[in-house]
């Protein structure tokens, strides 16, 4: 596998990454990628001859070693890294897809109005990307780990193993190549692998926590900017109750006793108190 050519496509997730994809970024490349390829790959070199068992029976060492080897700890490792970032590729295709849309809008209307300011900022659709991508990262972490736990129980690898799979003719003994070497690299790998998830659960909560931040900032903006309907009903300061007052105000500036008096109704009753005076007889002329 040609991990400079991989290195140099994920370098392009780097820019649209926050402080902690950054870093994980980092770790994923100079603890994984490197001790990987400069370190671990020699330590395991080709296990099945450094698999020795105390029999010439035909068959039995490499029924053995499968028995306890299903899958090479360097090979599933290998596994891990592809998929681990592949998700991060979601992202750069989202970024491109917007890129593509400003460009055929460009052309569409022929203008250098964008469609998006910034493509690569997260808001909207890429944000969801984004955290639908470091979810799928978190969960191919710990169903790695999961598995290289079950099938190597608990991450342990002995210096000698008894196996008494077919066609071995008996119980035979068989010893690991560089057992303690293996167990460093395991435990090194398995905690590089463990840093990567607290850092993906570290990017999630700030990314969640931004967006609230932001979405709460909105709300008290709109709230600001409503217009409050004012009228002068006359030049009395102390006339507010005809005046719309939030509760802060009212504690601050109570209405006067006079003013309360004034409210809405009164002008509705006096008027119906005239109509009733105009249909009333008139008296005064029948005597």
């Amino acid at each position: 596998m040609d991990w400079k050519n991989f290195q140099a496509l994920l370098s392009g997730v780097n820019k649209y990454s926050t402080a902690f994809g950054r870093i994980w970024l980092s770790v994923v490349f100079v603890f994984r990628v490197m001790v990987y390829v400069v370190a671990a790959e020699r330590v395991w070199g080709d296990e099945q001859k450094d698999f020795d068992c105390n029999t010439k029976q035909p068959g039995c060492s490499n029924t053995c070693y499968d028995h306890f080897f299903p899958i090479s700890h360097i090979r599933l490792w290998a596994l891990q890294l592809i998929f681990v970032t592949c998700p991060s590729f979601m992202v750069v295709m989202h970024v491109a897809y917007r890129e593509d849309r400003d460009r055929k809008h460009q052309a569409k209307y022929h203008d250098n109005v964008k469609k998006y300011s910034n493509p690569g900022k997260k808001h909207g659709g890429l944000w969801w990307t984004y955290l639908v991508s470091l979810v799928v990262k978190t969960a191919i972490e710990v169903a790695f780990l999961y598995i290289l736990h079950w099938i190597y129980d608990s991450f342990y690898l002995p210096r000698l193993v008894k196996c008494e799979v077919w066609p071995c003719p008996n119980q035979v003994d068989c010893y690991i190549g560089h057992p303690t070497e293996k167990k460093v690299f395991t435990y090194f790998m398995v905690g590089a692998s463990a840093l990567c998830i607290v850092l993906n659960i570290c990017e999630m909560v700030y990314l969640i926590c931004k967006r609230i931040a932001s979405c709460t900032k909105k709300i008290k903006r709109r709230s600001r900017s409503i217009p409050v309907p004012h009228e002068d009903f006359n030049d009395d300061p102390f006339n507010n109750c005809s005046q719309p007052m939030s509760r802060a105000d009212k504690k601050d500036n109570p209405p006067s006793f006079k003013t309360a008096i004034r409210s809405s109704h009164i002008p509705n009753m006096l008027k119906l108190e005239d109509k009733m005076r105009a249909s009333a007889p008139d008296l005064s002329i029948a005597s």
